[in-house]
């Protein structure tokens, strides 16, 4: 089959896909090899392909290539998650573009919308990742949405609830306004901001006296239900028993004491608003004290907050402080920074909100968690180990999970009502269950189905996705099937660092309290990408490059070595697009590799040269130490290592010298034996190329020879790991720097390679003359003769105490090369002196680190180094 002279990836990729899909190579199912298995972290089904799920996937796709080149049977599950916020944010968006209110409609229609939506572009991400050249088991697709997967959610919430683990509480959560929904402690970031302390003034009733209380937060003064000073603070004894008059509204609040008070911040006086606070929850608790709410769920203002009713609460605090101002409340304002929370998904200000909510008992779930991670006998490891005190730090400090939400899209949670108060309800799978459930706890065989109310709220998406690698495969429904006992636990977890506790330290309770066990051996937690200038990247920012552009012009082989170069486990990676060209550029090294081979002429009727023989034997050791290099590379999970091996190992070490090494001479055919060793080095590096750049190889593997399905390079075998010759490694790294020598003088010379040159050799070193055919070749030398004296009229070079000299007689401008020499020996005098001078200032030796003095007495070693071989050069012309 001719070869193109040039790498078309466009056209390669599309059809080694396709080939791949064909047969099926990706697809898995029960044997009696050893599994090999990667749950996919689930996308949101609102989502592009980012650079964050570049590299996430492209790491796992390296992982899986290589179980299947191991022999395994490796299985990898894609799936989507259904991401209740930003889908149901992402519907509502599409509903008010075409007029519709998503009040105005019943769940059912809400939800027939959302299931458009999602059939509609669900499934963009992973047509993306095959873009990517991602292997995975496409039969296997999940999404946390299906009938199958929203069951395995339901049953687990029956099943703790019945353990009762799970129990409905009115708390203070964390609300987000936007998506009018609470939010799990976890889903709230802190940031940072500048704002402003304002000092309000308070009339105490009866009472010409004030006091000033500071608030960073003056639009929830309508929400004020006390007054609290420290008992111990001697200012205010004055206000015991007192009362104190709410600004703006008029209300009568009473003064309270407690030690909660810090006596230095503000004005050492706190208003307490129960409702907006979960501190002033606490004391209002404790104090008896009224509870007021004053917002309405869009965190506008309802009634109490009198003529700014219907306000956005930022509104209103402009607004108010200007009225607090003009009616002489308002003392004084400072700039205050203060840590404001704010929403993950819709970046809004999060407000306290009491409320009616699901939690999760965590104190006694968490426990098998912590040990399977950070005990003696941990058995899962996190890479890198750093992180292990982010999971410590989570883990031995949480709180009880807030898992209802406040929307449509989503697992509805399977609590129904038949009557009023709070505690009238039964939790079961089916209505049906539900009813039969309700009848025995009212003792009223009358009920019928209507007249039960399921509960509104939907499960917190990550409560379906910690069961993902597990309800994958059908293992909370049917926990005896034979694709739970046969791949759980999964082996590699591959995610950001973001989500440790979000997803991963989850999947990790729910592994031990439903299989009671892990439910993986490794988490490699991957860094994020930034841009050249360390920020991170996004989409507001404008600094996130198009996924699917990148691979069009650097194609995704060249994408996916780009990515994978400078990407170390859990250090963030600066992302440049040159590294995607120093990966294109690495495909075509390879291509026109393959090309020169494919055009050598071959013969069986010449025999091996010793040069070839000592150079393949010499590869083959080379090629086994970067095996078990790489090997090591990728038990630490250190991809980049791995890579950097291999582009090295390839580039420079078979393109750049085997290659050098074997090629026949100008015209003239290579022998068989060589050639056949050739072919079988350079499938052995397509092979540990392969799961890095699966396209380019797989191509370039059936230019090599015709091969069926079952020999295509996907499922062909890992190089076998065999003893390395130490020595001969060591010998041509010394044969190299001869040869190095030998193309330096015919560069400075301009001597033309086709001319052959004269050399001998004072071989001080004893080293031996293995590679002599080699250094003959590559150096074009007449022939290699070894001598006790030095060659007059010749110029020399060293490699250690070896002399080496070519003779220049007559080719050169003796008088010249003499002054050239001189001049060069003079100024690497100078410059020994300088550093001798340093050396002898006792001053400077005594001071100065360590390091560097010792690169000071390196610098000297070198000059007197290159002072001997300069004065040898100059005695041989003179």
């Amino acid at each position: 089959m001719q070869m193109p002279s040039k790498y078309d990836a466009s056209q390669v990729e599309t059809k080694w896909y396709d080939y791949w899909m064909k047969h099926n190579y990706f697809h898995s199912t029960p044997d009696e090899r050893e599994p090999y298995t990667i749950v996919i972290p689930p996308p949101n089904v609102t989502g592009v392909l980012h650079m964050g799920h570049m590299l996430n996937n492209t790491i796992q796709d390296v992982l899986i290539r290589r179980a299947r080149l191991l022999g395994k049977n490796a299985c990898w599950v894609p799936g989507t998650d259904h991401a209740s916020i930003a889908t149901e944010a992402k519907v509502v968006a599409k509903l008010k573009e075409q007029g519709i209110d998503k009040n105005d409609l019943s769940r059912e229609e809400f939800l027939k919308h959302a299931w458009d939506w999602t059939h509609e572009y669900g499934g963009v991400i992973l047509e993306q990742l095959k873009k990517l050249g991602c292997s995975c088991d496409w039969d296997r697709t999940k999404f946390t949405m299906d009938d199958d997967m929203s069951e395995a959610v339901i049953k687990v919430f029956v099943d703790l609830h019945n353990k009762g683990l799970i129990y409905r509480g009115y708390r203070m959560v964390n609300w987000d306004p936007e998506a009018k929904t609470t939010l799990s402690d976890e889903e709230v970031v802190y940031e940072e901001k500048q704002g402003n302390l304002y000092y309000l003034s308070y009339k105490i009733e009866g009472s010409e006296d004030t006091l000033t209380i500071a608030t960073t937060r003056p639009e929830t003064i309508f929400g004020d239900t006390a007054i609290c000073i420290n008992p111990n603070d001697e200012r205010f004894t004055h206000l015991k028993d007192k009362k104190a008059i709410v600004p703006i509204c008029g209300r009568v609040i009473p003064i309270i004491e407690d030690d909660y008070v810090d006596m230095e911040f503000g004005t050492g006086c706190l208003k307490v608003t129960p409702a907006h606070d979960e501190n002033d929850k606490n004391l209002g608790d404790k104090h008896n004290l009224e509870v007021i709410d004053i917002f309405n769920e869009n965190a506008s203002l309802n009634s109490f907050g009198l003529h700014y009713q219907g306000k956005d609460r930022f509104v209103v605090r402009k607004e108010i402080t200007k009225e607090l101002e003009d009616k002489g409340f308002l003392v004084k304002t400072e700039t205050h920074i203060n840590k404001v929370g704010t929403s993950e998904r819709t970046k809004a200000v999060i407000e306290p909100r009491l409320s009616d909510q699901w939690f999760l008992k965590m104190e006694e779930l968490v426990k098998p968690a912590i040990e399977a991670v950070l005990g003696e006998d941990s058995d899962i490891k996190l890479f890198p180990k750093k992180f292990e005190n982010t999971y410590r730090h989570w883990m031995e400090n949480i709180r009880d999970w807030n898992i209802s939400r406040q929307l449509l899209w989503g697992q509805q949670i399977p609590a129904y009502y038949y009557g009023d108060g709070k505690e009238d309800f039964v939790v079961a799978e089916t209505i049906e269950e539900a009813l039969e459930k309700a009848k025995q706890k009212t003792n009223n065989q009358q009920l019928t189905a209507n007249s039960l109310r399921q509960e509104t709220d939907a499960l917190d998406t990550w409560f379906s996705s910690w069961l993902w690698p597990m309800s994958v495969f059908d293992g909370i429904r049917n926990p005896e099937n034979d694709d739970i006992k046969y791949y759980y636990p999964t082996n590699d977890l591959v995610t950001g660092p973001d989500i440790l506790f979000f997803w991963v330290a989850r999947m990790i309770i729910a592994g031990y309290e439903y299989k009671d066990e892990k439910p993986f051996e490794n988490v490699y937690l991957t860094g994020l990408v930034r841009d050249k200038q360390r920020r991170k990247m996004s989409k507001s920012l404008g600094n996130s490059p198009d996924a699917l552009k990148l691979i069009e012009e650097y194609s995704a082989d060249g994408v996916r070595v780009g990515l994978l170069l400078s990407s170390a486990a859990g250090n963030d990676l600066m992302f440049d697009e040159a590294l995607c060209q120093q990966g294109k550029g690495f495909g075509n090294k390879i291509w026109n590799a393959y090309r020169l081979v494919d055009g050598w002429e071959v013969s069986s009727k010449i025999p091996q040269p010793d040069s070839s023989k000592t150079a393949i034997a010499w590869y083959e050791s080379k090629f086994q130490k970067a095996l078990i290099e790489i090997e090591d590379h990728f038990s630490k999970y250190r991809l980049s290592d791995a890579l950097m091996a291999i582009y090295k190992l390839i580039y420079d070490d078979f393109c750049g010298w085997l290659l050098e090494m074997v090629k026949p001479a100008y015209q003239q055919p290579i022998d068989a034996v060589t050639y056949k060793s050739i072919i079988s080095i350079f499938e052995d590096n397509l092979k540990i190329v392969h799961p890095f750049m699966p396209f380019l190889t797989e191509d370039i593997w059936h230019y090599i020879s015709e091969r069926t399905p079952e020999e295509a390079l996907i499922v062909a075998k890992w190089p076998e790991t065999k003893p390395v010759n130490e020595t001969l490694i060591t010998e041509f790294e010394f044969a190299s720097e001869v040869i190095s020598g030998i193309r330096n003088i015919r560069k400075q010379k301009n001597i033309a390679f086709k001319d052959a040159i004269g050399f001998s050799v004072i071989n001080n070193e004893k080293t031996s003359t293995l590679f002599d055919a080699i250094i003959t070749k590559l150096g074009n030398l007449e022939s290699i003769k070894y001598t006790a004296e030095t060659v007059e009229g010749a110029l020399t070079f060293r490699v250690k105490s070896n002399e080496y000299f070519v003779p220049m007689a007559g080719s050169i401008d003796v008088e010249a090369e003499i002054k050239k020499l001189t001049e060069e020996l003079n100024y690497t005098e100078g410059f020994l002196k300088s550093v001798q001078k340093k050396l002898a200032n006792e001053r400077f030796v005594n001071g100065a680190p360590e390091q560097v003095i010792t690169n000071e007495r390196n610098k000297e070693a070198d000059a007197l180094a290159k002072i001997e071989t300069l004065k040898a050069s100059l005695a041989s012309l003179v």
